[in-house]
């Protein structure tokens, strides 16, 4: 697909995009641009395999810029990412993609945008701004869930919470991680080395890599979240030990005077005054029932109970 940058993107054929006058987009396949990379006359070499893009970056070349995204599925995140390639100069932009990413992404551009001032820059912009359109309301999704964990682990109800607290941690993570890598191709962009772009256009790039900042500090502060809602559920599953560990150390300690009593009273030595005493085995029973109460009032009293 081959566009123009007018007041909207313009569909037009490939042999109008010199003529035209006017900057330009093309969206093509791996073997369509080593078919027509010379017609773009961007004097680089670029080979390229789709399969092997591992991150997003932006390389500077003598006459053109060039780099790869790999964009997280938001629904998948961790799971599945989608990868393409882009090489451009103060003429336009050409995507290299196999799966239909950056095409969905231009379209969108084609159906929704138009510009006053139209320009490469404001398109970038545009299609960088696409990339994270929705990633606010996930990380706000994030936080309400955080949350609702935390209510539930502080009344007891925290069945499973660690498995998802992880879950969550980890798709953090990569939304960070392509944070930090958006951050590093918008500042090669506003970096302008090539002069590919209008100095008054450049500021599209600052704007955009404003808010990357924003969403990376909401990504790292939703991530330290995460550990302070694990540390809660390990401290609530600690006090919870404790307690039991208490229980058992009351009820030990309310029960050792008693084995001192039946241990005692079990040598049935042959002189032993109380064997014989009418009243001995009502006594020893007395004797125990004060035993329990005084232990157990003594140790509410200290709030051991």
């Amino acid at each position: 697909m081959f566009y123009r940058i007018r007041e909207t993107l313009e569909v037009c054929a490939e042999d109008e995009l010199r003529t035209a006058g006017s900057q330009y987009v093309a969206v093509l396949t791996p073997d369509e641009w080593q078919r027509r990379r010379e017609s773009f006359d961007m004097g680089i070499d670029l080979e390229l395999d789709i399969r092997d893009i591992h991150n997003t970056k932006a390389e500077v070349n003598y006459d053109s810029l060039t780099g790869k995204f790999l964009i997280p599925d938001r629904a998948n995140l961790g799971e599945k990412e989608d990868g393409f390639a882009f090489a451009l100069d103060e003429k336009g932009v050409v995507f290299i993609d196999s799966g239909g990413a950056a095409a969905r992404i231009i379209e969108t551009i084609a159906r929704t945008r138009r510009w006053r001032i139209p320009s490469l820059e404001r398109f970038l912009y545009d299609f960088l701004e696409l990339i994270v359109d929705g990633d606010m309301p996930i990380l706000e999704r994030y936080e309400m869930e955080l949350d609702r964990m935390e209510e539930d682990i502080l009344q007891h109800r925290e069945a499973s919470v660690l498995v998802r607290v992880n879950e969550i941690r980890g798709s953090l993570r990569e939304l960070a991680i392509h944070y930090d890598q958006l951050i590093d191709l918008g500042q090669e962009l506003e970096e302008n080395e090539n002069g590919f772009f209008k100095e008054s256009h450049v500021r599209y790039f600052w704007m955009f890599l404003n808010r990357m900042e924003r969403l990376h500090d909401m990504a790292a502060s939703l991530r330290e979240y995460t550990m302070q809602v694990r540390d809660l559920y390990h401290a609530q599953l600690e006090a919870r030990q404790n307690r039991t560990v208490t229980l058992l150390t009351v009820v030990t300690t309310v029960f050792m005077p008693l084995t001192l009593i039946v241990g005692w009273y079990g040598m049935n030595f042959r002189y032993m005054p109380e064997l014989e005493s009418r009243f001995g085995y009502p006594a020893v029973i007395g004797v125990s029932v004060l035993i329990v109460v005084v232990s157990l009032l003594f140790f509410k009293h200290q709030k051991w109970l």
